[in-house]
């Protein structure tokens, strides 16, 4: 029987004296700290559950072109984009607002309320997205229906919700300042990005468990296949009794089409390069799939990657592009800009899909992965985490859950607690401050007192209330799943939007639909010649 050690006994990453001083003699400016903004996924569906056949609303603008409208996979699949922002409240109203405009031209469609999708008969039936005859239109088409081909359409319309963050230049000429690092200030703050990125990658099973909100999902989905793990709700339904989110599992982003690609962030470089050799590569299980075929693509070509985006990771470095390049040109060109984690559920229990204080939550957790030591993560310490994730995915509300840390096994409450002691430590430093513009000076402290909570009763998640009123109502997924969107859709439809949100949004959506009008008259080359241009 293996040991399980006390949490005691392993490191648990902790924020130095000299940084936390640091912060305390040299105060920047709280109420700027953080920069912000969501991009929240949502399948449109018919009053009976199905994912809708109607193309993208003409009143909600060109989804090529909308600034805040548009759409992912599959032209039912909706994306609301809010604008980067430093103050939390005008982010989420934003959102609220972008809710509330779609579904006064949604008819009798809903917003589907959970990440993993509704009913569906025939994954052919799944709309692939459209964006007109322009050449970038064209080729945003094609990268889908590629997508469709090489893991099938229904993966795809797994939705979520996507966190942007971004910490201000006086935050990192702090540090800075504190560095010895040999480094000009821009190559520090993406080293230091990276480092992040590498502290979030150890400890996303913990962003997994007290956010994860899909543990069961309809048996349409694996086509009435039953796999490990899962136990049978009802003649519909599929669950895993102790799962987080079945989203973050191999059936959903983490699939393992990509588990052969080694992507690493220790080094902007290697990142980059890594990306590069992956879009650069053929394939040979996509080569045979055809690129071109009978005049018709298939994919755009037969590489591992058809471009940077096709890569699923659960946290991304992201720099704003300029028009037409690519993400890594715009990576290598400035450095990173911004982070974009990808890991975040749909919370069913709120209506914008994402609460205030689950905000609030974030900023302490990644500014925390920002300050704490960041070594550079090797093959055996990926492979851990990739299990530990896993783990928590599909067990992560058992007491008896355990991560891997430097080799031994620990239990996951146990290991957390300490973690959520340095969170404290973060949140009181920024509550000392308002640092999130909410007008609320407890607001991080509360946030982190909140998912704390969650570790002493696993029942608080969003997946064991998700579970639990299943089982109490005897509402399988489907029925608890429409039951979420119909009182998201009530709520929306009750609340009144402002004269002044409902005219910039329509001209927004007007002017969207002539851009794309433009575009497509400026058209100069053919398709192939814009690939060729493209990848060149």
């Amino acid at each position: 029987m293996e040991t399980i050690l006390s949490a005691a006994k392993v490191a648990v990453p902790r924020i130095s004296a000299a940084v936390m001083q640091s912060l305390a003699s040299e105060p920047v400016d709280l109420s700027r700290l953080v920069m912000r903004g969501i991009e929240k996924e949502g399948l449109r569906v018919s009053r009976d559950g199905y994912i809708a056949q109607t193309p993208h609303p003409k009143a909600l603008g060109s989804a090529l072109t909308h600034p805040r409208i548009t759409t992912d996979y599959s032209e039912a699949l909706l994306e609301f984009i809010t604008p980067a922002s430093h103050d939390l409240n005008q982010t989420m109203t934003a959102l609220q607002s972008l809710h509330q405009f779609t579904y006064r031209h949604l008819s009798d469609e809903l917003i589907w309320a959970t990440s993993m999708p509704c009913q569906m008969t025939d994954e052919n039936q799944i709309p692939i997205a459209e964006y007109g005859s322009s050449n970038i239109g064209k080729m945003k088409y094609v990268y889908r229906v590629g997508l469709g081909h090489r893991y099938g359409r229904t993966m795809q319309t797994i939705a979520g919700v996507h966190y942007n963050f971004s910490l201000s230049d006086e935050f990192w000429q702090l540090l800075y300042r504190q560095s010895s690092e040999p480094l000009d200030f821009q190559t520090f703050k993406s080293a230091r990005y990276l480092g992040l990125i590498r502290n979030f990658q150890r400890m996303s099973w913990l962003i997994v468990y007290l956010f994860g909100a899909s543990p069961a999902m309809c048996k349409c989905f694996t086509k009435g296949k039953q796999l490990p793990f899962f136990e049978e709700f009802d003649q519909g339904t599929f669950y895993g009794p102790h799962s987080t989110s079945l989203r973050m599992s191999d059936l959903g982003y983490q699939n393992k089409a990509q588990a052969n690609i080694r992507v690493r962030y220790n080094d902007l470089e290697e990142y980059i390069s890594g990306l590069r050799s992956a879009i650069g590569e053929t394939d040979e299980e996509f080569a045979k799939l055809g690129v071109k075929v009978d005049g018709e693509y298939r994919q755009l070509n037969a590489n591992v990657l058809q471009i940077e985006n096709e890569y699923y990771s659960p946290i991304r470095p992201k720099r704003v592009g300029r028009s037409g390049e690519k993400p890594t040109d715009a990576l290598a060109r400035g450095g990173i800009e911004y982070i974009e984690v990808r890991a975040l559920d749909i919370d069913p229990f709120e209506p914008l899909g994402i609460a205030k204080s689950s905000c609030h939550f974030l900023d302490v957790f990644l500014i925390y992965c920002a300050l704490i030591e960041s070594p550079p993560m090797h093959s055996q310490e990926l492979e851990q985490e990739k299990l530990n994730l896993a783990n928590v995915v599909k067990n992560g509300r058992d007491p008896s859950c355990t991560l891997q840390i430097d080799g031994y096994k620990v239990l996951m409450r146990d290991y957390a607690e300490p973690i959520f002691e340095q969170l404290n430590q973060v949140a009181e430093w920024l509550s000392s401050g308002n640092a999130l513009s909410t007008g609320d000076n407890n607001a991080c402290v509360d946030a982190v007192s909140l998912q704390r909570a969650k570790l002493a009763d696993p029942m608080l998640t969003p997946s064991g209330r998700m579970l639990q009123i299943m089982l109490q109502n005897n509402q399988n997924y489907f029925a608890f799943a429409m039951a979420q969107s119909e009182a998201a859709k009530a709520y929306f439809s009750d609340q009144p939007l402002s004269p002044h949100d409902m005219e910039l949004l329509t001209r927004e959506s007007r002017d969207s639909l002539e851009q794309q009008q433009a575009i497509e008259k400026q058209e100069s080359v053919s398709f192939d010649d814009f690939l060729a241009d493209y990848f060149g």
